[in-house]
């Protein structure tokens, strides 16, 4: 979805994208409350388009997340013969799952349509097929109209619908992976258990939906229809459509000076395996000092491909597709690896890393339909320095880039992660001075982006001006430990199960949080999930004091937290350890909160934090949940909250002196009103 803009550089790519966006964006809106057209000029008759950004009004997320290339519609606002589902937030349904927590089913015969909103190539649909009976998935043909221009697009489950416990399962008849571990669901731990407790199957579907991509052939005028029909006789029973993005591409990038890998050997048919022929042209490449170009085609490719100092470009992300299937070892690697698959890694840091290495405007579509952690099979690994990737389109991997430390001066940027088994991108173990930025990520099985500060803190890092959407597990972004790093004007939407929009952790044995940590300017929505273990609702910041005390200077500024399906802020300790760990020296300013669940803040643990200027409204509960660590002492609670001056609404002023108490530990859920402008 990105990349394949190539007319000048990165940044300046980026501006005009942003300005087209923009451009775009007001058209629309303008078109949409006036009921005209958004260019001038006849068009076909079709519905208005409703453009928004993660289910919203793009002005509420003015300046928040990725400038992207593409608009987004969802398809509970087009014209359509199918049924809406939703809203839900509970996991495991399909409209928990899907954007803005709706979508359309559509049974055989069934359509949705959508009306372009602006001139387009290509587009992208979020959709979920039925599984098979066995766990592998299914195919489906789904009719896909543009202008009246009709083709067949081939639907797929085989990466989608995972089961039962970390770290899941294809099969939707497996008993549970671990009986020693509690279960929610019958309130008891079933290997301990006499009789034992039926456990109802499939066992915790999850993980339903899947994106596809389809180049049009010809630009489309803003205002033709894009019809998605599940054709009569369809293998799937129903077809659930979530949203539709549409973009105008450019024309293929080309590299005439660069080392074309095609001459190499390199096949763009995808019938032959091309590693060793990529392997050729990086030699060649280096000797001769200059870049590595894949022409527009498939390659096959299916093992890493090692790369250090040097530089490679394809055609774009729509264009060139670098293609490979999962393949079972032999004999186990050292790391722990069963598998291999397609990838691009640095050398491993151990040995000194990679540098100079840069990667721009290709796809890399995996193969990777279950989760085994210790499998190396991710699309970008090992560790790279001084590098860049940009432009990229990353598909079905287990995650889309993980990088191990030490390693510094990594660069992402215009960037698309989409359909994950686990993360989206991690920088762990002592990555430094590095930066994701103007990326997209999308239905990850775990956090969306990371940094996770194991054995070797990760220090001066920023996350900027990303969007993430639909984590269907953990957070949009998480920070485990860490100095001095930064997160900042993201936007981040409808995480769906035991995690929040961003999480300050002391867990998974990281290193300590030291120095500062910013979290400034960030909106997130309809965050703030069911925590499964404990049996509560988290918050769409959530602090979690685990391993040891949070302290590091934490300074959340100019956040907006929207449509809180919980709580807003919440701090937090485990029992075991809650008179051993405390959250302290966090500060709320210039935030503000539209709508809650429950409360404002809610606090479970030692600690303290300040606000000033907080605004809240369309509060569910009492604005603060303070349960301290539990002793209810007559000293009030052992966190206190600070007043600094202009906490709007009164959601904190009847609860600082003393600290009091005001634990309701499942307080009753109030649906909060859809956003508006504040």
């Amino acid at each position: 979805m990105y990349g394949s803009f190539d007319e000048d550089a990165a940044p300046g790519r980026r501006r005009r994208r942003a300005a087209r966006t923009a451009a775009v964006t007001a058209a629309v809106a303008l078109s949409v409350l006036t009921g005209g057209a958004a260019a001038a000029g006849p068009r076909p008759a079709g519905p208005a388009p409703a453009v928004t950004r993660a289910a919203l009004d793009p002005s509420l997320v003015a300046g928040r997340g990725a400038a992207v290339g593409f608009l987004e519609q969802e398809a509970e606002h087009a014209r359509t013969t199918g049924t809406v589902i939703g809203p839900d937030r509970s996991a495991y349904t399909l409209a928990s799952e899907a954007s803005g927590r709706r979508a359309v089913r559509l049974t055989p015969g069934q359509y949705v349509e959508f009306t372009l909103p602006a001139a387009a190539n290509a587009i992208t649909i979020r959709y979920s097929i039925p599984d098979s009976p066995d766990g592998g998935g299914i195919t489906a043909p789904l009719d896909v109209a543009v202008g009246g221009r009709p083709r067949t697009m081939t639907l797929t489950s085989q990466y989608a619908w995972l089961y039962n416990q970390y770290p899941f399962s294809n099969d939707p008849d497996a008993g549970l992976l671990h009986p020693d571990w509690w279960i929610t669901e019958c309130a008891c731990v079933p290997a301990a258990t006499t009789p034992a407790p039926t456990i109802s199957k499939p066992f915790r579907p999850h993980h339903f939906y899947e994106e596809q991509r389809l180049l049009l052939g010809r630009t489309h005028r803003a205002g033709e229809i894009v019809r998605l029909t599940a054709p009569a006789g369809s293998a799937a029973a129903w077809t659930v459509i979530d949203l539709l993005d549409s973009e105008l591409v450019g024309p293929p990038h080309v590299a005439p000076h660069a080392v074309n890998a095609v001459a190499l050997g390199a096949d763009p048919s995808g019938r032959r395996d091309s590693a060793d022929a990529l392997d050729r042209a990086i030699s060649v490449a280096r000797r001769t000092h200059r870049t590595v170009y894949l022409p527009p085609g498939t390659y096959q490719v299916n093992r890493h491909i090692i790369v250090d100092d040097v530089t490679i470009e394809g055609a774009g992300s729509w264009y060139t597709v670098v293609r490979g299937r999962e393949v079972m070892l032999d004999t186990p690697a050292p790391d722990g690896s069963v598998h291999t698959g397609v990838g691009f890694y640095g050398r491993d840091a151990a040995v000194g890393g990679s540098s100079n290495v840069h990667l721009s405007r290709f796809a890399i579509e995996g193969d990777v339909r279950e989760r085994i952690d210790l499998d190396q099979v991710n699309a970008i690994g090992g560790a790279l320095n001084h590098s860049t990737i940009d432009g990229l389109y990353l598909h079905h991997t287990k995650v889309g880039m993980w990088f191990d430390g030490p390693m510094t001066d990594l660069r992402v940027t215009d960037t698309v992660i989409a359909d994950q088994i686990a993360d989206g991108l991690n920088f762990h173990t002592g990555v430094t001075h590095s930066s994701v930025s103007n990326s997209f990520i999308r239905n990850t099985g775990d956090d969306g982006l990371a940094m996770w500060s194991e054995r070797t803190g990760n220090a001066h890092n920023t996350f900027d001006h990303n969007t993430v959407q639909s984590p269907v597990l953990a957070n949009g972004i998480a920070l485990y430990g860490g100095t001095d790093n930064t997160v900042s004007h993201n936007l981040i939407a409808d995480p769906v199960r035991e995690g929040s929009a961003i999480q300050v952790g002391s867990r998974f044995g990281a290193e300590p949080f030291t120095g500062h940590l910013w979290i400034t300017d960030n909106t997130t929505v309809r965050a703030g999930t069911y925590e499964l273990n404990w049996n509560i609702g988290l918050g769409a910041i959530w602090f979690f004091a685990l391993d040891r005390s949070i302290d590091a200077d934490i300074q959340v500024v100019g956040d907006a937290f929207l449509d809180n399906t919980y709580n807003a802020i919440m701090l937090v300790s485990d029992w075991p350890v809650k008179d051993q760990v405390a959250i302290t020296n966090v500060h709320f300013r210039d935030v503000r909160v539209d709508g809650t669940g429950t409360s404002v803040v809610s606090a479970r643990t030692a600690g303290s934090a300040s606000f000033a200027n907080v605004d809240a409204r369309n509060v569910g509960a009492v604005g603060v949940n303070n349960c301290g660590s539990f002793h209810f002492t007559p000293a009030g609670s052992e966190f206190s909250l600070t007043d600094l001056g202009g906490n709007d609404d009164g959601w904190l002023a009847p609860w600082l002196l003393p600290n009091t108490i005001t634990c309701n530990d499942r307080p009753t859920v109030v649906p909060p009103p859809a956003p508006a402008p504040w």
